[in-house]
């Protein structure tokens, strides 16, 4: 059994696993994580760092294409993160703060990058028009201080469930739920895709998944090492 422990990124801390987190009923372990930032007058600033949780049956789905492929070779391959994506299983998303943010700066942003890979893909509807509207609605009135976070839970069926945190809890409920596949897709998108914000979370999920994926058998990826302070796959 291949294990994963926890991750730091800057001054955070991403816990190995997350139990049902709002809108699920299992468990998810950390596939990686990464900060995002941008430059800005010549200095590069980091604004969140950012882990992505996939449930365990993530694995063998993905060891049917991609097992034996390098982390670089994962690192590059823009279908191995459309998989991660689109793929038959739960994702969790944990965006948090390093600098403060309004919800309408990130939603907004957020929007942005939707919108444009909708166009891209030429799947820009209706749909996606009214649901981005409804995404934006829930974060209206919010403001995310360092430390706070931003939760997403995106289910294979395609329900995307919003949820805020002051501290690094998890909620029971979510904020929010909105029910569109392409959007719940395309937030996770806009994080690890082609044109994905973190590249530093993309490289932490590539080499992460690399090993796990060479480690992988018919039993489940995730065990946590009693007194384990670093991640055994990083």
């Amino acid at each position: 059994m291949a294990c994963v422990t926890k991750l730091q990124v800057e001054n955070y801390v991403f816990p190995p696993t997350v139990v049902k987190p709002p809108g699920s009923n299992n468990l998810l372990f950390l596939g990686g994580a990464g900060s995002r930032g941008l430059e800005i007058e010549g200095k590069f600033v980091k604004f969140t760092v950012i882990g992505v949780y996939l449930e365990e049956s993530a694995i063998p789905f993905l060891a049917a294409k991609w097992k034996g492929k390098s982390s670089e070779e994962l690192t590059h391959s823009v279908e191995f993160f459309r998989d991660i994506v689109t793929g038959p299983f739960e994702k969790f998303t944990r965006v948090t703060m390093i600098l403060p943010l309004t919800g309408k700066q990130f939603s907004e942003k957020v929007e942005e990058n939707c919108v444009a890979y909708w166009k891209a893909m030429g799947t820009y509807s209706d749909a996606e028009s009214q649901s981005i509207e409804k995404f934006l609605n829930v974060f209206q009135s919010e403001n995310f201080p360092p430390g706070a976070s931003i939760l997403f839970t995106q289910s294979p069926l395609g329900s995307l469930t919003i949820s805020f945190s002051k501290d690094d809890s998890v909620p029971v409920t979510g904020n929010a739920v909105i029910e569109n596949k392409l959007l719940a897709e395309a937030v996770l998108e806009s994080i690890i895709g082609k044109h994905g914000v973190s590249p530093a979370a993309k490289f932490s999920l590539a080499k992460r998944v690399s090993e796990l994926l060479e480690k992988s058998n018919a039993e489940a990826p995730v065990c946590e090492k009693p007194g384990s302070e670093e991640s055994a796959i990083q």
